[in-house]
């Protein structure tokens, strides 16, 4: 075939690929048996009713809007409209906080699995920016799985199940991202989304408290408790 043939060939191929639907390339997280304990305490913190961002104090919410504001470039073409960026990446900071993670991880772990599309769908079913499986509002929430599209709702769902997971592995993110994407054990995913956690954590300096483990499970994250006053 002749080098311009071949060329006209990859090009079409290419323009083919970029009409088909933006799918979000998520695994798949496996539906696991819960003991009653853990499954009332998942309900708990994902709450009953529509989430809200009630901030513990006026010191945390200028620590995650000064995070959100340093960040707002970064986001600019995925996100165009000011309002919806900010709130974005404050309720990104609230939840991540809310759950003991940085919310630099929750925004890697993000872009992997959603590309910051707030209705994305993988091909397995899972749903919006962190791609959260349906069974989960079944078995901690509403059982409405529409809820998932809506942002903080999301989120929350997000932030708690990964915070299960990383309690389960006993602080190794490694383990505990692989269980999130249904890949446990593999290194593609959890590899994906440390890297694309470096390229967020230049905001993290604003922000005080919250650590999770490393890849070696060193250094594990605080559990999820109980806070009437963030809910």
């Amino acid at each position: 075939m002749l080098p311009s043939v071949r060329l006209a060939s990859f090009a079409l191929v290419v323009l083919c690929l970029a009409s088909l639907p933006r799918l979000a390339l998520a695994g798949a997280q496996a539906e696991e048996p819960l003991a009653d304990s853990v499954r009332t305490a998942l309900s708990s913190a994902i709450g009953r009713s529509a989430p809200a961002l009630s901030f513990a104090d006026a010191r945390q919410r200028q620590q995650c809007e000064a995070w959100a504001g340093s960040l707002e470039s970064k986001l600019l073409k995925r996100k165009p409209d000011e309002l919806v960026r900010k709130e974005f990446l404050v309720t990104v900071c609230y939840e991540a906080k809310r759950a003991g993670l940085e919310p630099s991880l929750v925004l890697g772990l993000i872009q992997v699995e959603s590309g910051f599309r707030k209705y994305a769908i993988s091909s397995v079913g899972a749903r919006g920016y962190m791609q959260v499986m349906p069974f989960w509002s079944r078995l901690i929430g509403t059982g409405d799985p529409a809820s998932l599209f809506h942002m903080q709702t999301n989120l929350r769902f997000g932030c708690v199940i990964l915070r299960h997971y990383l309690d389960r592995e006993k602080g190794n993110l490694f383990m505990a991202l692989g269980r999130y994407n249904g890949s446990r054990g593999r290194a593609e995913y959890p590899n994906m989304v440390t890297a694309a956690w470096r390229t967020w954590k230049v905001a993290d300096g604003v922000l005080g408290g919250t650590r999770v483990a490393g890849a070696d499970g060193a250094g594990a994250g605080v559990r999820l408790v109980s806070q009437p006053a963030q809910r």
